[in-house]
């Protein structure tokens, strides 16, 4: 069993390697109320809520309820869809609007989370979509955090969605940033519009980052620690080209991690089992919340 170091366990929390992990993200527009599970408590016809549950298991490719922030519309008017493939180097964001939400089930999702569109609907247009965690029923730090900082964002001309379950309550507000797929946590206003800003520019904001979804925890904490050790910020100058487990600890990894410029570092990461017990949510218990920390990074020849 890997340990923390004493520093980290001193502090707060850390953000680091907390982001869901998905390659490819279907956002399905559903206005109205959310359950604790969204997909098949709310609006949404749960036979097709199953049905695409199913389809995407495995594939690479996750699927989440969006809404705007604010009055909910009709519930029988189309609905806006999108899917973005977060991997760097080829991320991208493809839209559309559907009458019928059964139009997805005829989507190849195995394709899709390998991030081939096959020229599917419209590239989006406009800025990263900001996608902020708001399923009070499922924690209502969500809604007292997340719903005001979405309206906040959305008066401030941000394009902004309310989102499902995105993983991390206690780290609310949580935010997903598409195409790339970065979240961030504990965030305001001001921090959000300094990280899209700066996405537009190419460049990636750490300040309470919690990781790129496209890679498994270990591979977040490694892309972090490089980040860290070398001051680079371009959004996709990093990637994660393998992740290898420990044959002596099954909570240890040898993550590589490569620059688009040749350079390469090995990362070792750990899976820290001292932690102390912390609440998952908004007034749960105290548990064993599995945390991620990059102990050793070297630059290979």
């Amino acid at each position: 069993m890997s340990t923390c170091t004493t520093a980290s366990l001193e502090l707060a929390e850390p953000l680091t390697a907390t982001a869901a992990t998905a390659r490819t993200w279907l956002l399905l527009e559903q206005p109205g109320p959310w359950g604790a599970k969204a997909l098949s408590h709310s609006r949404l016809d749960p036979a097709v809520a199953a049905a695409l549950s199913a389809a995407l298991e495995g594939t690479g490719t996750r699927l989440a309820l969006i809404r705007r922030p604010g009055r909910h519309t009709d519930p029988q008017a189309p609905r806006r869809v999108y899917v973005a493939h977060t991997e760097p180097g080829r991320s991208w964001v493809r839209t559309t609007t559907l009458a019928d939400p059964a139009e997805l089930l005829d989507l190849d999702p195995a394709a899709l989370g390998e991030g081939d569109h096959r020229g599917l609907w419209r590239p989006h247009e406009g800025p990263p979509l900001v996608c902020v965690c708001t399923n009070g029923k499922r924690d209502r730090c969500c809604a007292l955090l997340g719903r005001p900082l979405a309206a906040e964002l959305t008066a401030s001309g941000i394009d902004t969605w309310e989102i499902t379950h995105i993983g991390g309550h206690r780290f609310s507000p949580t935010l997903l940033v598409l195409p790339y797929g970065y979240a961030y946590g504990r965030t305001d206003a001001p921090a959000v519009k300094e990280v899209t800003e700066a996405l537009r520019d190419g460049r990636l904001v750490t300040d309470r980052c919690r990781g790129r979804s496209a890679w498994d925890r270990p591979g977040q904490a490694a892309e972090l620690a490089v980040r860290e050790l070398t001051g680079e910020d371009g959004v996709d100058a990093l990637r994660v080209t393998d992740t290898r487990g420990s044959a002596q600890d099954a909570e240890a990894w040898a993550v590589n991690v490569t620059h688009t410029d040749g350079r390469r570092w090995r990362v070792n990461v750990v899976a820290c089992a001292d932690a102390p017990p912390l609440a998952a949510s908004c007034g749960a218990a105290l548990s064993r919340q599995p945390r991620m920390e990059a102990v050793a990074v070297a630059q290979l020849p």
